[in-house]
C-alpha cells in the first residue's frame, strides 16, 4: 500500500494571511452631520460650543475618521479643530471615510514591514478569512512583496491563483 504524501504541507509555499497584520482597534467615523444647524449649515458659535462641551476621551485608543455624512459644505478649518482635539487622544485620526483609515491603516503597516524575510519565496496570499479584510489590502500587500517574492499566488495552497512570477 502506498504512503499517502501530503504534498501542500511539503511544498515551499508560503502562506500569507492578511488577518496576522490586521491593526487592532475599533474604527470610528466622526460624523460632523451632527454638529449642523439642520444638517446643512455650520454655525461656527455652536460649533466651538459642541467642541468645547465634547467628551473627546471616548475615542482614547480608537481609529478615527472625521467626515461628514450628508451634503454641506463645512469649511477646513472644521474638520482641522476637530482633528487637533483627536489627535494625541485617539490612536489614529484621518480627515475621510472609514475606507479612507482603512486604507490609510494598510498603507502605513506596509510601510514599515520588512519583507525582506520573503526574498525569493514562493507566496500564497490567503483569500479567506474568518474576518472582513479591505480589498485594497490584497493589492498593497501584492506590490510590497513583488521586490522580493519569485512569485506570489492567490488563494489556499491546495488551490491557487498565480498572480505574478518573477521571470528568469
Amino acid at each position: 500500500m502506498e504512503e499517502i504524501v501530503n504534498r501542500v504541507a511539503k511544498s515551499p509555499l508560503i502562506t500569507l494571511d492578511l488577518k496576522e497584520f490586521q491593526v487592532a482597534g475599533e474604527r470610528v467615523f466622526f460624523d460632523l452631520k451632527d454638529w449642523l444647524f439642520q444638517e446643512m449649515i455650520l454655525k461656527e458659535k455652536d460649533f466651538r460650543a459642541y467642541v468645547k462641551e465634547h467628551d473627546w476621551s471616548q475615542y482614547a485608543n480608537k481609529h478615527i475618521a472625521v467626515g461628514c455624512s450628508v451634503d454641506a459644505i463645512i469649511p477646513n478649518w472644521a474638520y482641522m479643530i476637530v482633528m487637533s482635539k483627536l489627535s494625541g487622544v485617539a490612536t489614529d485620526v484621518i480627515q475621510g471615510t472609514l475606507d479612507d483609515l482603512e486604507r490609510r491603516i494598510y498603507t502605513d503597516l506596509f510601510r514599515v514591514i520588512d519583507f525582506t524575510g520573503y526574498q525569493d519565496k514562493k507566496l500564497v496570499i490567503k483569500g479567506c478569512s474568518d474576518i472582513p479584510l479591505p480589498e485594497y489590502a490584497f493589492g498593497e500587500i501584492t506590490k510590497c512583496l513583488l521586490p522580493y517574492a519569485s512569485s506570489i499566488m492567490y488563494g489556499e495552497p491546495c488551490s491557487t491563483v498565480p498572480v505574478w512570477k518573477r521571470g528568469k
